[in-house]
């Protein structure tokens, strides 16, 4: 039932990013150029998700655990540091040059889009090379999960 449910929820989000036009490079370029042809319409959406985000985790934390779980999977880390301001940046930089991140990119591959085939290789790569490069260089040396 879990799988279901995880399914569903992935169909409502692509629509949800259909809908937005979040699939499009160009809108979310025109809505980072706000020098040039800037478009406001993806901070609707953006308003929109922190509302939806702050109604659900409200309603959701009302419960000890999750309906198809056996508890709340929250992330624990705290720490502001290197890897994820690094990683931000580098979430951002890609954004604003490309107008895709990852979410949107793999929603767009139903589309056939030639970018969004070439940016989600891209990012599959980059996910492999990140993880090649954090695996510890002897056997007792303690593994960093991505």
């Amino acid at each position: 039932m879990q799988i279901i449910f995880s399914f569903v929820a992935g169909l409502l989000f692509s629509l949800g990013l259909v809908v937005s036009g979040l699939i499009n490079p160009a809108k979310v370029q025109n809505f980072l150029d706000l020098a040039g042809t800037w478009d406001p319409s993806l901070a609707f959406t953006m308003a929109a998700a922190i509302a939806t985000t702050a109604i659900g985790y409200r309603l959701a934390f009302r419960n000890s655990r999750p309906l198809f779980a056996d508890a709340f999977q929250l992330p624990t880390a705290k720490a502001i540091d290197i890897r994820l301001i690094g990683g931000a940046a580098v979430f951002g930089i890609g954004w604003g040059l490309i107008g895709f991140c990852p979410g949107p990119a793999v929603a767009a591959l139903a589309t056939g889009s030639t970018s969004a085939f070439i940016f989600v290789g891209a990012m599959l790569a980059g996910m492999f090379l990140a993880r090649t490069l954090e695996r510890p260089s002897s056997p007792s040396a303690p593994q960093t999960k991505i």
